[in-house]
């Protein structure tokens, strides 16, 4: 009966473009309502695009590889009794005269070679380090269009940027290495300007290729979740002054109480009582203490967050980390932090959360526990300004302090270390924070109710 548009969705608010993935259905392919269509993936989370109408995929307008703007129409679905007609390649729809939007693309890309070459005409042809390639058609992502203007690349210097995207296209990579080789003095050569119809430019250094005396290794390129990973830690680490705290905290009380109801509330909730909701209201309970640690950074300003969303660091099959986001941690009791805890690590596990399900969390919880280990010095999440780890709980004999005296007993034992950002956090907040957490802990009630 008609045809409805299916444009590539909001993925959260700082995302402005997506790449596709994977087409799970081809034109022609019958679709059920809310049954996925697509895979994309954005720098945040990777997602899969339901229908919103039952009919039949009538055309796909991008191919896999590509990277879409949002609001975008990425393609059509014919709705019952609409005539499918064969759907034209994606590079016959670019050059169509009836798209509007792909003409704006083209003559903005026009304006910019004119620019290119006017500037081109200026440069002595024996420099062979100024000399630029104007690839045809090239395109910009607003993102890298942004990074442009906030760090004063001007259109030329943008057009010598070599591009490891699809058909040259230059990412968000290669403007954040770009400006890290231009601020090291690292210079970029291209090509030279008889050659109009190459689309990318090379760098002039190439980093030498690994090598091994007895040649028993193995080079495994980075996935793209590594990548951002990798990005992410090597910016906060640049972003912020880490310093790193620890106390150590007697939790038996706290094993105890879990020992005792883990059995009941798995049979009255169907839920595994862990324990991260613990450590989770503990951390709520110390922020409304110190507000100040719940904060992020804008330049000169403190931005002080009213709403505890708590950070849990996640470990996915493949090694990786994702940080999935417990919104309004301070208006939860323990049931419903272990079933917001429960759901949230499982769907991540599955890479079935949402793109808004690992944004705006104001502290982040990681518990290097897990693994045995008794305290680590966790990276700050950023835009926050603290991250707090939790070791492994361990029977250590300690201090009790009795109404008979002080007496030797078998305890359970474990550190709390938290990083934090030395310019707006300094030792007496951290400190005293952390203290504060692990004084919640040591209180833990062990005849509280589930």
């Amino acid at each position: 009966m008609a045809q409805v548009e299916l444009i590539m969705p909001k993925m959260g608010e700082s995302i402005m473009e997506a790449t596709i993935q994977n087409w799970v259905k081809k034109v022609g392919d019958s679709i059920d309502i809310d049954e996925t269509i697509l895979e994309i993936s954005t720098d945040k989370v990777d997602s899969e695009i339901p229908s919103p109408v039952a009919g039949t995929l009538a055309k796909v307008l991008f191919e896999e590889g590509d990277v879409v703007e949002i609001g975008k129409v990425i393609a059509i679905i014919a709705t019952e009794g609409e005539e499918i007609l064969a759907s034209p390649s994606v590079d016959e729809q670019v050059q169509s005269n009836g798209n509007l939007s792909n003409q704006k693309e083209k003559s903005a890309t026009i304006e910019v070679e004119e620019r290119v070459e006017v500037a081109m005409a200026s440069v002595s042809s024996s420099d062979q380090t100024a000399t630029v390639s104007v690839g045809e058609g090239r395109f910009y992502s607003p993102l890298v269009k942004n990074i442009a203007k906030q760090e004063n690349i001007s259109t030329e210097e943008l057009d010598r940027i070599p591009g490891s995207g699809l058909k040259g296209r230059v990412t968000k990579r290669d403007m954040l290495s770009y400006l890290k080789s231009r601020q090291n003095g690292t210079p970029v050569s291209v090509a030279s300007p008889q050659n109009k119809t190459a689309p990318t430019v090379k760098p002039s250094v190439v980093p030498p290729a690994a090598k091994s005396v007895s040649g028993e290794v193995e080079i495994i390129e980075m996935d793209r979740i590594r990548k951002l990973i990798a990005d992410h830690m090597v910016n906060s680490k640049k972003t912020s002054p880490h310093v790193t705290s620890f106390v150590e905290v007697d939790v038996t009380n706290m094993v105890n109480w879990r020992n005792k109801v883990k059995a009941k509330f798995q049979k009255e909730h169907g839920q595994k009582i862990t324990f991260t909701p613990m450590f989770v209201e503990a951390v709520v309970k110390a922020i409304r203490d110190f507000p100040m640690i719940n904060v992020s950074v804008d330049g000169s300003k403190i931005i002080v967050k009213k709403d505890i969303n708590i950070g849990m660091a996640t470990a996915l099959p493949s090694g990786n980390l994702i940080v999935p986001v417990i919104k309004g941690a301070n208006q939860l009791n323990i049931t419903g932090l272990a079933y917001a805890v429960n759901d949230l690590a499982t769907r991540a596990r599955n890479n079935a959360l949402k793109p808004d399900e690992i944004q705006g969390g104001t502290f982040t919880l990681t518990n290097v526990g897990t693994f045995g280990n008794v305290m680590g010095t966790p990276i700050i999440n950023q835009p926050q300004v603290a991250i707090m780890a939790t070791g492994a709980i361990r029977k250590k004999p300690a201090v009790v302090e009795t109404e008979f005296g002080d007496l030797i007993a078998v305890r359970h034992m474990m550190f709390l270390s938290m990083s934090y950002d030395h310019r707006v956090v300094d030792g007496v907040l951290g400190g005293s924070f952390l203290r504060k957490v692990g004084d919640y802990l040591e209180a833990f009630d062990p005849n509280q109710s589930i």
